[in-house]
């Protein structure tokens, strides 16, 4: 249990979780809609997509979601299906598309009956004896997220995309092919390292029902 508060601690505290770094300038909803023409093909006009496998980036959180199109851009963060799609893009740029996304409201999602049990045991309690803090230390017990500490709002997002961000987090604890975009602390790679399958699908499922 030492351990776990250890861990805890960690996630309240550092502000760089999800890959956050240095304060950036605020955005411009307004000039932030104009460039999201292209985007709304995989996110929806609003920030909502219909498929599983793209993100709603609607309500995410605009300091998270500036980091996270910065660190795509850069590299830090390869995702196949968006390659070139921020290129030439400033700053500035990214930060206006983040504060129009985070503008926008998120559709819900539903929770699976069958993983609820399980899903809000992860979400709430964490794993205890694999050291896996609960993940409302840092996404708040109805997944609102932490804007100003950069931890984005999950409640309503996609189960499948939920899912496959955490096995790529799982994988990124030992394999540079995963995702290892969330810092030197390691917050959300050491989390889901300790997830089963089973876990990580139930605790997709339930995020996804939170409101």
């Amino acid at each position: 249990m030492k351990k776990v508060a250890i861990v805890f601690s960690l996630a309240l505290g550092w502000a760089s979780f999800g890959t956050m770094g240095q304060a950036n300038a605020a955005g411009d909803a307004a000039a932030g809609k104009d460039q999201t023409v292209v985007c709304s093909a995989c996110h929806g006009a609003d920030g909502n997509s219909a498929a599983g496998t793209f993100p709603k980036l609607a309500g995410l959180g605009e300091k998270y979601l500036t980091k996270q199109l910065m660190d795509i851009r850069d590299g830090a963060r390869p995702i196949p299906t968006m390659v070139g799609q921020l290129d030439g893009k400033s700053d500035q740029d990214l930060a206006d598309i983040a504060a129009f996304y985070d503008s926008q409201t998120r559709s819900g999602g539903q929770t699976d009956p069958a993983l609820l049990a399980l899903g809000e045991k992860v979400y709430r309690g964490g794993v205890a004896e694999r050291n896996v803090a609960a993940c409302t230390a840092c996404h708040s017990p109805t997944g609102k997220g932490n804007a100003p500490a950069g931890f984005p709002a999950l409640g309503g997002q996609h189960a499948e995309y939920i899912a496959a961000q955490l096995r790529a987090y799982r994988k990124g604890y030992e394999n540079a092919a995963g995702r290892t975009n969330d810092g030197d602390s390691k917050i959300m790679r050491t989390t889901a390292f300790g997830l089963s399958d089973g876990e990580i699908e139930a605790v997709s499922s339930y995020i996804s029902g939170l409101k």
